[in-house]
């Protein structure tokens, strides 16, 4: 029966059919057919997956990434970047990463972070004779150290699906997101001296200082972020709320970019993303739960265990797997089908969930840049006017400085769990 199911949802998608959609409809074809089940359990499941606390954060730090890229602070932090990187060989991209180190610690979106960056840089970039493919691959590889460095909506969405303490998440991602953004600086620094892309004279003292007082307001706000969870003053979630506020606060009284009457299209774009999200939620806590149901959990740990013992080899395999995936399905799908069945795996491996998490967050998010789905890639290849092989042909280099830091992650525990054993006791 459950082959039945999973025949339905890959031919659902092969027809183009949505993804929460196809999940639904393969829930609903099991459900008619096994008699096993009554048709209550779908409102059951629909509800219950998107009835958590920790969810609430998702469309506040959705708000917070658009109300960055509204009101300015983008361009600030921007600016401020480049006083710090650009006298290095390839500014520019070195301050695309720093700019995207920056503002990991406010939206927790890469596609918010690609999109503001991008908008930018990416024809600065080009007027300073940088290659357009290269100045999109810059912006989108940057763009993924956004989910890493906290606050992350990936980390919440990997949180509520594995009952994982997402402030543990949070902490875990400080010390990866800052290797990712300094191994991505050092490649940029050679391709740009092999291309002889060119650089920025120096920044002065006074110039550094001006770009930090323009820029403070914007620089505080990871700080208040994170410090506000570290402190107990709020949790992960009211974080994202605070982060919302400050956004708006500074675009309105502050910078004075945000104007009341784009407010209501800015609101419905942000509701319409989180309806997105939410309905993939729902669908996938429904088709989870019938893979659950039928044992498929299980089923995948014999099958993998019947491979090797070995937990370094798994982890491998596991971290195929999520490559793969991610290149086919949506973040948050993919996260709600996967996380339950393969966090019982490695947890009995020895593997603490929270250092899972990041395992699945950076393979998830290095496939927002590979096709067909490929989400962030698509948000710059459109800002470049660009097509997907140019994107591809450049991309590969920063491919392999992602897997390899992928790989330094996984087989590197203390890289993520330093922090989070440091301030979680």
């Amino acid at each position: 029966m459950i082959l039945i199911v999973l025949l339905g949802f890959v031919i659902f998608l092969l027809i183009n059919i949505p993804l929460a959609f196809a999940m639904g409809l393969s829930s609903l074809i099991y459900i008619l057919l096994s008699g096993k089940i009554t048709l209550g359990i779908i409102l059951q499941k629909v509800v219950g997956g998107t009835d958590s606390f920790a969810l609430m954060a998702v469309p506040f730090y959705i708000l917070a990434g658009e109300l960055m890229n509204a009101s300015g602070i983008t361009d600030r932090l921007i600016r401020f970047s480049s006083t710090l990187v650009g006298h290095i060989r390839g500014g520019l991209g070195h301050v695309t990463v720093v700019a995207n180190m920056i503002m990991a610690g406010i939206s927790g979106s890469a596609i918010a972070d690609a999109a503001g960056t991008g908008t930018i840089l990416i024809p600065a970039m080009k007027k300073q004779g940088y290659g357009s493919a290269f100045s999109a691959v810059v912006v989108a590889s940057a763009a993924t150290i956004g989910p890493i460095i906290p606050p992350s909506i990936t980390m919440v969405i990997i949180g509520v699906a594995t009952e994982t303490s997402v402030g543990k998440l949070f902490m875990g991602g400080f010390i990866p997101g800052i290797c990712i953004g300094l191994s991505l600086m050092v490649l940029i620094y050679f391709i740009s001296k092999k291309r002889g892309y060119p650089k920025d004279e120096r920044a002065k003292f006074i110039q550094i200082l001006k770009a930090f007082k323009d820029s403070v307001f914007a620089l505080v706000m990871p700080l208040i972020i994170v410090g506000g969870i570290l402190g107990g003053v709020f949790t992960p979630t009211e974080a994202g709320a605070v982060a919302a506020a400050y956004a708006f606060f500074a675009g309105i009284f502050i910078f004075r970019e945000i104007k009341l009457q784009k407010l209501p299209d800015l609101l419905y774009g942000v509701t319409l993303t989180t309806a997105k999200v939410m309905f993939i939620i729902g669908a996938a806590s429904l088709f989870g739960w019938i893979l659950t149901f039928e044992q498929v959990p299980k089923l995948v740990s014999q099958a993998i265990f019947s491979i090797s013992n070995n937990k370094y080899v798994i982890l491998l395999i596991i971290n195929i797997f999520y490559l793969i995936l991610g290149c086919l399905m949506e973040t948050v799908a993919a996260i709600f089908l996967t996380a339950p069945i393969l966090m019982p795996l490695v947890v009995a491996l020895g593997v603490d969930p929270v250092h899972f998490g990041l395992i699945m967050t950076v393979n998830l998010l290095i496939g927002t840049l590979t096709p067909p789905v490929a989400v962030v890639m698509y948000v710059v290849n459109s800002i470049a006017n660009i097509t997907v092989e140019e994107f591809i042909k450049e991309l590969t280099p920063f491919l392999i400085i992602l897997i390899a830091m992928l790989l330094l992650i996984t087989y590197f525990p203390p890289l993520v769990m330093f922090l989070p054993n440091l301030f979680f006791k």
